[in-house]
């Protein structure tokens, strides 16, 4: 008798990860509702703080980078000591807090609510994302496309977040302090969800911490034995787990060079957006901070027909290795600023310019987007030895804290490079977004020259 052929295997998602996806989109819908108008907020002399661009860049890079610093200590204590689950759940309260505390308008409750979005964010962000990857088994062809479905979640919250929260606080019925309190709100949307249906969705992943784990269960089996009380040392790692560290490493640092240029969202690009594009139709004024929902509502579009192309391309076997992605994310950001040049060129000549320059830049940053953030979060939890899961993720969005702290303080700038106090090229805010297509371009050319040697690093876990 011929013996039965082993059922393929299922294609179909955990339920899990869609509730993963909620968790998250009300996560993003709080982070970039609010850091939707942060910038303007600080600057503002209607309400805000009046501040200088260069006393409010140096702010926003601190915030916005600490927030993806703090992900290494978060990373450390789930690993170690909490487990990823209640990690979250902790991250999950203090950034509701934090939220709620920017809503009291005064300045003590200001700079305690920020302290305590970036502490909470540190328990929340890396382990989020390592639990996506405990749903699945090493060599689970499911894992590129469920990361692929999260990143959707981040994107759909972050769409949301910056049109209810940016028109909450630039509506004069409102003001700044409702569309803190409405970013307050979201966070607790999602925290309540988590816990209604952690148990019947995720079941224990995400209870133990990863160092203390069984071997079944590193393996992906998701046992709920105990090991022996001595692996709860730091582990061994072998050669090839110390190539995959290294290999991690390098393309966070190029991850910095796509990130410093993207993040622009929220200070240049959004001051752009306020100070020189024409958003008035029909009597009724467009909210500046909408203009950077452009980029989530590309993501939703776009993101589907990202995943099929890779997986045609690999079907094919010409699907590009992770490496020559991030260099194609370089290449399509840098492109986006050019996009930028030529919209600051024509603000100098003609004043208010059309809304297309900020939407056309804002689709090519996505389409960069996409070949580099999903790749990039697979390829961690690809990589990362088991019990050093979420620590590996911090270590990732270490790389999103230089990005963002080096944005944050090269866009206090912004005027000073404008009036040519700084260097004179093409003139105005058209040498400011230069320095966005020259660098990228650089980062690119230099990974191109590295990634062979990346790739034989990864020690074939990823392509």
């Amino acid at each position: 008798m011929t013996a039965a052929a082993a059922p393929a295997p299922s294609l179909k998602q955990p339920k899990g990860l869609y509730l993963l996806f909620n968790v998250e989109m009300w996560e993003r819908f709080s982070f970039y509702g609010m850091r939707a108008f942060l910038f303007l907020f600080l600057v503002s002399t209607a309400g805000g703080f009046g501040w200088s661009k260069e006393k409010a860049g140096l702010l926003y890079a601190l915030y916005t980078g600490s927030v993806y610093l703090t992900p290494l200590l978060g990373g450390f204590l789930a690993d170690r000591f909490l487990g990823t689950h209640r990690s979250v759940v902790i991250g999950s309260v203090l950034i509701a807090a934090g939220h709620f505390c920017l809503a009291v308008a005064s300045m003590p409750t200001f700079y305690t609510g920020l302290a305590l979005i970036i502490l909470g964010t540190g328990f929340h962000k890396s382990n989020i994302s390592t639990m996506v990857g405990q749903l699945y088994s090493e060599g689970d062809r499911r894992r590129d496309a469920a990361f692929t479905i999260f990143y959707m979640g981040i994107n759909t919250g972050a769409f949301l977040g910056q049109i209810i929260c940016g028109y909450l606080a630039k509506n004069p019925r409102f003001g700044w302090h409702w569309g803190f309190g409405a970013a307050g709100v979201g966070m607790v949307i999602g925290t309540a969800i988590y816990l209604l249906n952690k148990r019947r969705l995720l079941g224990t992943i995400g209870d133990m911490p990863a160092a203390r784990l069984s071997r079944a269960e590193v393996d992906g089996a998701l046992a709920n034995a105990w090991r022996d009380p001595r692996d709860d040392a730091p582990p061994t790692l072998s050669r090839e787990q110390k190539q995959r560290i290294a290999a991690i490493a390098i393309l966070g640092f190029f991850n910095i060079f796509f990130w410093s240029a993207f993040e622009q969202a929220g200070t240049s690009m959004n001051l752009f957006a306020e100070e020189r594009t024409r958003r008035t139709f029909g009597g009724w004024q467009m909210p500046a901070p909408w203009f950077q929902s452009v980029n989530a509502l590309a993501i939703m579009l776009f993101a589907p027909v990202f995943a099929g192309l890779w997986t045609r391309l690999a079907a094919r076997g010409r699907e590009p290795s992770t490496p020559k992605k991030f260099v194609l994310a370089l290449i399509l950001v840098a492109a986006g600023f050019a996009v930028m040049v030529g919209g600051a060129l024509n603000s100098e000549r003609g004043g208010l310019v059309s809304p297309l320059w900020l939407t056309a830049a804002y689709v090519l940053h996505t389409w960069g987007e996409l070949c580099l953030s999903p790749v990039g979060l697979s390829m961690v939890t690809k990589l990362a030895p088991p019990k050093l899961g979420s620590l590996m993720m911090g270590l990732w969005f270490f790389s999103f804290f230089v990005s963002d702290l080096v944005a944050g303080l090269v866009a206090g700038h912004v005027e000073k490079i404008a009036k040519g106090q700084v260097f004179h090229l093409l003139g105005g805010q058209a040498d400011f977004f230069l320095i966005f297509v020259i660098v990228p371009l650089a980062g690119a050319i230099a990974l191109s020259l590295l990634s062979k040697t990346i790739v034989r690093l990864m020690a074939g876990a990823v392509a």
